[in-house]
């Protein structure tokens, strides 16, 4: 038995909110820990809560929902090297892996089967600069990248960098979505909501084949729910 552990902050059955899963079944791996400090994050808890799981222990927790739909999310969870085995080992058991990272980190590590969702942090999120360009380079067909955007400046930057890194043809899908109000707290500072349809204007006027994306669970759910 692998006595590999990673810090886990929940894991919980519910609705994909995100990326080309959204509306399916899906099983969150939440992992503890994050060096950003976004403005609007959502899961502040995660900086800090919850405990060590062994590999073996968080499988037999997934496996419990049935569901074959996983999510490895944070946090950052790339910063855990026990999330490449423990990815690996979802996959052999069959499941269709996604994993949601900010690309602080390099993406190469990921098992070849996951699909990754990149969350490229913009010049106003609070952790702009973060990402890897050398990244850029590793994104696949079968990768998905979003922008969360905060105003004008955020889009416009977003716009520049999809078609700088030509991102529509490198990637299976581009996600442009607006920025939920998040009050400020001890760990971020906070930020005003973007209209939806403010966002829609925007990318219909630029032409650009991006996805206007919601977090579908933020209207299912509270604001503030946990484990959603």
């Amino acid at each position: 038995m692998s006595k590999k552990r990673l810090n886990i902050n929940e894991i919980f059955l519910s609705i994909q909110g995100e990326s080309s899963r959204v509306g399916l079944r899906c099983v969150f791996v939440r992992l503890r820990g994050c060096p950003l400090r976004c403005n609007y994050c959502d899961t502040s808890y995660a900086f800090s809560e919850g405990g060590a799981m062994s590999i073996e222990d968080i499988i037999e927790e997934v496996n419990s929902h049935d569901c074959q739909l996983v999510e490895i999310t944070g946090g950052e969870p790339l910063i855990q090297q026990n999330v490449y085995p423990l990815m690996k080992m979802l996959c052999d058991l069959g499941y269709e892996v996604l994993v949601e990272t900010s690309g602080q980190q390099k993406l190469d590590a990921c098992d070849s089967r996951v699909k990754r969702i990149v969350d490229i942090k913009t010049p106003n999120s609070g952790a702009g600069g973060s990402f890897l360009e050398c990244n850029f380079d590793l994104l696949r067909q079968a990768d998905e990248v979003k922008f969360v955007l905060t105003d004008k400046e955020d889009f416009d930057w977003a716009c520049t960098i999809v078609k700088k890194f030509n991102l529509l043809e490198r990637v299976g899908e581009v996600h442009f979505s607006p920025v939920m109000f998040q009050e400020a707290n001890n760990c971020i500072q906070g930020c005003e909501a973007l209209s939806p349809e403010t966002l829609a204007n925007w990318i219909l006027e630029s032409g650009l084949g991006v996805r206007l994306h919601l977090q579908l669970h933020r209207y299912i759910w509270a604001p503030d729910a946990r484990g959603v």
